[in-house]
């Protein structure tokens, strides 16, 4: 019997065969006609399964990014496992479900948040849009708060072709020149695809600067399923991995062997309303799916997260991102954005359920290191001198084995404590992270030289100095 993952590629080709997917960059069309594909006067590609493979069988099956504090360096692929921030949200909520506008504060504060937390190796990316950025500049303005405030693995925003040629410049400025940033992967970003069958112009332009700069990208499928999909999952995922395949095509014939990540955030819609479900079961299996068929390609993995279409911090919040993130985890899913912090489908991020969510991926990691068996873990004389009525909260083994045995959790209420000690203990913690927050070490000659890059593109000093002092 043939697998999922068989039945869903067979079908993925067939639809990349007949129905095609279409392109809307000409310098992207014209790459795939020099490469042998077929494509017409509308931009519509259409792959044969041995094109299509020759090269998605060039994209190397792991590799490293390279953080500016080596200590933070990745694994990307096989069973590495590496959270990322919350992507793309234009709120922020309270603990109560109060929505407002995120601001500039708002991002440097969740990116400080970010590089205190122990099972982060990754940060940027677009935490929250802030929306006393300008829109011109914002891409550029996120990677350089990013820089300031953590030295871990950079995730970047996408933007137009001229916005991400500044941010690669202010990158190159940052790690030794263009020669010596081509060398290692320093950056990835998302380029998502558009359901059914479609890879925009804004989206290939910054795949274009990062391919060509030999930096990592995620190619990422987002279906609906009812809407923009299928609503069977079959479909909806047959569809996603025929977009993932042919975006992973693209890179590898622009610059073959470039490292790329296979996405998928693939979820249902609601039959009820039509609203995207990321906290949905279905969107969980969807998940799990992406990281087998990632393996079946030999291809790291993204999908899924700590994701909740809950309107505040409360049970539904709790239950969705557990599911999909032990889902992901489940499949060894390489790279996660959206690990913390994630709400109300993609449209706000919150500072508590950040905090929940790193309870959430502590609990998960637990559960997923199991225990030992061995002569120490069973102490079958202390069992025995103990006998029937021993008490062994006070023997040398349990004092050896407390603090490596048993999670001890950092919000979560056990015994005796008031009715809001959950919210409380999450306040302690996010005052505790900021408070020993230390922003890491800058090279003045690189700021300096990210100013000028700044400055050409009209960024208002007023403006960068209030970043630099938050």
């Amino acid at each position: 019997m043939k697998s999922y993952e068989q039945l869903i590629h067979e079908s993925s080709v067939r639809i990349l065969e007949k129905t095609g997917m279409l392109f809307e960059h000409p310098k992207a069309v014209r790459i795939l006609k020099e490469n042998g594909i077929d494509v017409d006067d509308n931009g519509v590609a259409r792959f044969k399964e041995e094109q299509l493979m020759y090269w998605v069988n060039m994209a190397p099956h792991a590799f490293t990014m390279f953080a500016r504090n080596p200590k933070y360096n990745i694994t990307v692929g096989g069973d590495h496992l590496n959270p990322a921030p919350g992507y793309g949200c234009p709120f922020v909520v309270d603990m109560e479900g109060n929505k407002r506008n995120a601001k500039v504060e708002d991002f440097i504060k969740f990116t400080k948040l970010y590089h205190q937390q122990k099972s982060f190796d990754v940060n940027g990316g677009i935490i929250v849009q802030p929306s006393d950025l300008p829109v011109e500049n914002a891409t550029l303005l996120m990677f350089y708060m990013t820089y300031l405030y953590s030295d871990k693995v950079l995730l970047t925003g996408t933007a137009d072709g001229k916005q991400v040629a500044a941010m690669m410049d202010m990158a190159k400025a940052a790690f030794g020149g263009e020669e010596e940033f081509k060398k290692y992967p320093r950056l990835i970003t998302l380029i998502n695809t558009v359901a059914p069958l479609k890879l925009t112009n804004v989206m290939t332009e910054s795949l274009f600067q990062f391919v060509e700069n030999r930096q990592p990208v995620i190619v990422g499928a987002l279906g609906q399923a009812g809407s923009t999909t299928p609503v069977t999952l079959a479909g909806s995922m047959a569809i996603s991995n025929a977009e993932v395949l042919g975006g992973i095509a693209l890179t590898q014939m622009i610059s073959p062997g470039t490292p790329v990540v296979y996405g998928c955030e693939t979820t249902t819609a609601d039959m009820r309303n039509g609203a995207t479900a990321i906290g949905a079961p279905e969107g969980a299996i969807c998940y799990n799916m992406a990281g087998k068929l990632a393996d079946f390609y030999g291809i790291p993995s993204r999908a899924g997260g700590c994701l909740t279409d809950a309107k505040k911090v409360d049970a539904q919040a709790g239950y969705e991102s557990m599911i999909t993130y032990m889902a992901c985890r489940d499949a060894n899913i390489n790279f996660m954005i959206h690990a913390a912090g994630i709400m109300d489908a993609y449209a706000s991020m919150s500072y508590e359920k950040l905090i929940v969510d790193f309870e959430v991926i502590d609990f998960v990691e637990r559960y997923h290191r199991y225990f030992d068996i061995n002569e120490e873990t069973i102490p079958e004389d202390l069992i025995d001198e103990l006998g029937h009525s021993g008490v062994y909260l006070t023997e040398d083994h349990t004092l050896e084995f407390c603090r490596t045995e048993p999670l001890t959790p950092e919000i979560s209420v056990r015994g005796t404590a008031s009715g809001n000690a959950l919210e409380n203990n999450i306040d302690r913690k996010i005052t505790k992270m900021l408070d020993s927050y230390v922003q890491p070490d800058l090279d003045p000659d690189i700021v300096d030289k990210m100013h000028n890059i700044l400055n050409t593109r009209g960024v208002d000093k007023n403006l960068i100095k209030q970043i630099e002092n938050m």
